[in-house]
């Protein structure tokens, strides 16, 4: 007799608990939403696009809120800029929407909104990565854009974590054009409130991942709530993988403590150019018809996914190794 848990086998729960755990380490680590990786596995295992769509989305609200309350409890979230940069998304989103409409029209959207995704996923890794690989005395080199934004000194000035100060415009027009993005692309813009947070706010990069996680919950509560009353939210796919996330967000949030700067960069990246090269390949075989390369989509995102998380929690096990060691006296 097949054991079942919450209507399904016990197998599939144990699955769906892993996989949570997996993206909860990179959701708390990184600030970026999980539906990326959610919604194309519960395609691949069969559920209708509704409910693969609807339940990536609850999952990522619950997710959202779990790491923010971690993140929040290690001061790791600005709450300023968050608001601000939600006020200035959520009139993008709906311009970035009307936009993709127009596109619609002329039968471009696909291409467009293809090429778009993946040009702006390579710019942002590669800028990324460049910066994870300078050394302290190169960081002159870099564009310093947060400099740029103090220099438009238009009332009211806000002061964010990190001492950068930016005019109360500036950051809402900067929200709106993530915002637009975000409505354009149909995602969520954890990739971009990052690295903008990070370089042109020039907060530190713990704070930018707790207050990218913390605005999260907004647009993920209202998808969630939409696609609830519709019916397409599976409660127990949804809870299997929270079981996982509760304990990834965590400890992804915590490496953020342990975890050097220019590493968490350079682990953004990585994501990144790895969702540039899917997305690419997964396009090229709608477009070709070669099944191989819509496998190898798969194969490179799940792939990442796994030896990033990896990596962030064998990153964080040698750093507490190290100060357990240092912090032992000595014998002699």
């Amino acid at each position: 007799m097949k054991m079942e848990v919450l209507g399904m086998s016990l197998l599939l729960v144990l699955l769906f608990v892993g996989f949570g755990l997996i993206i909860g380490i990179l959701f708390g680590f990184f600030g970026m939403g999980g539906s990326f990786l959610v919604t194309p596995a519960l395609l691949v295992l069969g559920y209708p696009a509704k409910v693969a769509v609807g339940s990536g989305l609850a999952f990522v609200f619950g997710t959202a809120v779990i790491g923010a309350l971690r993140h929040r409890d290690l001061g790791q979230v600005d709450y300023k800029l968050a608001a601000l940069i939600i006020t200035g998304m959520t009139v993008g989103i709906e311009i970035g929407k009307r936009a993709v409409l127009l596109l619609e029209r002329a039968g471009l959207s696909d291409i467009v909104i293809s090429v778009a995704y993946v040009g702006l996923l390579v710019v942002v890794g590669l800028q990324t990565l460049r910066d994870s690989m300078q050394s302290e005395s190169d960081e002159g080199d870099t564009l310093d854009l947060s400099n740029a934004l103090e220099r438009v000194r238009i009332p009211p000035m806000l002061t964010f974590t990190g001492g950068t100060t930016v005019s109360l415009w500036v950051t809402l027009g900067i929200g709106l054009g993530i915002g637009i993005l975000s409505g354009f692309l149909g995602v969520g813009g954890g990739f971009l409130l990052m690295p903008t947070m990070l370089y042109g706010f020039g907060v530190p990069a713990e704070v930018a991942i707790g207050t990218s996680v913390l605005q999260i919950t907004i647009p993920g509560s209202f998808g969630a709530f939409v696609y609830a009353q519709e019916g397409a939210v599976n409660v127990p796919v949804v809870a299997s993988l929270l079981l996982g996330s509760a304990l990834g967000a965590r400890i992804g949030a915590a490496a953020t403590e342990l975890i050097d700067g220019d590493d968490i960069k350079g682990y953004f990246a990585a994501m990144l150019l790895a969702g540039s090269v899917a997305v690419a390949s997964k396009k090229l075989s709608a477009m070709t018809g070669i099944a191989a390369l819509k496998t190898v989509s798969m194969v490179l995102i799940f792939g990442a996914a796994i030896l990033v998380s990896g990596a962030i929690i064998y990153s964080s096990v040698r750093v507490l190794r190290g100060q357990s060691v240092s912090g032992r006296p000595s014998t002699n």
